[in-house]
């Protein structure tokens, strides 16, 4: 079995997941957040909308520089609106899966470097970053994201299971 094969339904399941919450993302409280060092709730989900888009940059290019010298710095996402956040991710998403499903088991094993202002500050396997920096990633945001709804008493959908909201899936 390819390594797509395995990797695709992970994927589209935890995408999936990853929507319903955003669908429920507040637009009147952009600016909240639980502790001064914490993100906004705009920020954070403009985080997780973006996050499927470093799929496409892990598997179209062999690195990264969030601040390259010369030339512009990695600008972060910040909903505007709840539609805009879920048209966004949609195509994140889109763009991410047709990488992955164009993807040979070889180009998984590819190193993949993040730099910041040409310092490389890590190389590892284009597998180990799809895992780690966007599914990991997504599931990590997602749950903040779970957090910031839960205390603004927006009721959760299900993901890996019901919730107290909703009960059965």
């Amino acid at each position: 079995m390819a390594i797509k094969e395995m990797l695709l339904p992970e994927f589209d399941q935890e995408m999936a997941t990853t929507r319903k919450l955003l669908e429920r993302v507040p637009e009147n409280k952009p600016e909240w957040r639980p502790h001064a060092k914490s993100m906004t709730l705009a920020r954070l989900a403009g985080h997780v909308s973006e996050l499927p888009v470093w799929a496409t940059m892990t598997l179209t290019q062999d690195s990264l520089d969030l601040n390259p010298p010369g030339g512009p710095s990695f600008a972060p996402a910040v909903m505007k609106s709840r539609q805009e956040l879920l048209t966004s991710f949609d195509g994140n998403v889109k763009a991410a899966r047709e990488a992955l499903s164009g993807a040979l088991d070889q180009d998984f094993m590819k190193p993949w470097s993040l730099l910041k202002g040409g310092q490389t500050l890590f190389t590892m396997p284009k597998m180990a970053v799809l895992r780690s920096f966007v599914l990991s990633h997504t599931i990590h945001h997602r749950a903040q994201l779970g957090v910031y709804l839960r205390m603004n008493d927006i009721p959760l959908p299900p993901s890996y299971g019901p919730t107290a909201d909703e009960g059965a899936m």
